[in-house]
């Protein structure tokens, strides 16, 4: 019988290992030979189903009897993401935790505005929410340099999942968000044709089936 192991939370876009030695299962996708995560949730590792004792012998008996056989390949593990909010046992293990000053977290873009990115924090560290804060990232949070140009339209767009760090407490409704960071900023994003997207530079995201690029403050992987 197939065994899964649970490991840890993946976050989007994380890279959970080459494609030559897992199969990619359920919230995974590949790109340039390695799987990633598409989502937020937990890591699982399902190993393929053994063939019983008896059945493995007859079948390597009959290969050594038949000339010319080829070798078989023997099946991947299953590495797949489940959704953080799957099940009941997940909700519980979630942490009330709120967002301090100095935090990195993970959030996903809800509104933008001019001068503005609204967004729904996912994660503190490594500890999902049971509740989702709001928080902001200011047009001159966005980035260290040339923040008088900084357009938040070509940063943000609603639905991208962002590294972002914490620098204030904010007012009542919302804490304040910084990018202004080489590691921080997209670390996600699906295309206008809803596609889901890679980097190809600091500034830019493109999409695999259309070949079109969009702009985005994108974050320099781990």
């Amino acid at each position: 019988m197939a065994m899964a192991q649970a490991q840890t939370v993946a976050i989007p876009g994380q890279l959970l290992g080459p494609s030559n030695k897992y199969s990619a299962g359920l919230g995974t996708h590949i790109h340039e030979s390695n799987l990633y995560s598409s989502l937020l949730g937990t890591i699982s590792i399902t190993q393929p189903e053994k063939i019983p004792g008896p059945a493995k012998r007859m079948h390597r008996i009959a290969a050594l009897n038949t000339p010319n056989t080829p070798p078989t390949t023997s099946p991947l593990p299953t590495i797949s993401v489940s959704p953080a909010s799957s099940s009941t046992a997940e909700q519980q293990d979630k942490r009330e935790v709120l967002p301090e000053v100095g935090n990195i977290v993970l959030c996903r873009v809800t509104r933008i505005t001019p001068r503005e990115a609204t967004v729904s924090i996912l994660v503190v560290g490594d500890a999902v929410l049971s509740a989702q804060w709001q928080g902001v990232v200011r047009v001159q949070d966005v980035r260290a340099t040339e923040k008088d140009r900084v357009k938040i339209y070509e940063s943000f767009r609603p639905g991208d999942i962002v590294r972002a760090q914490v620098i204030s407490l904010g007012d009542q409704a919302n804490y304040y968000l910084s990018t202004a960071n080489n590691e921080l900023g997209v670390i996600m994003a699906t295309s206008e044709a809803g596609n889901t997207m890679f980097p190809v530079s600091w500034k830019e995201y493109r999409d695999p089936e259309t070949g079109l690029s969009e702009s985005r403050k994108v974050a320099k992987p781990f």
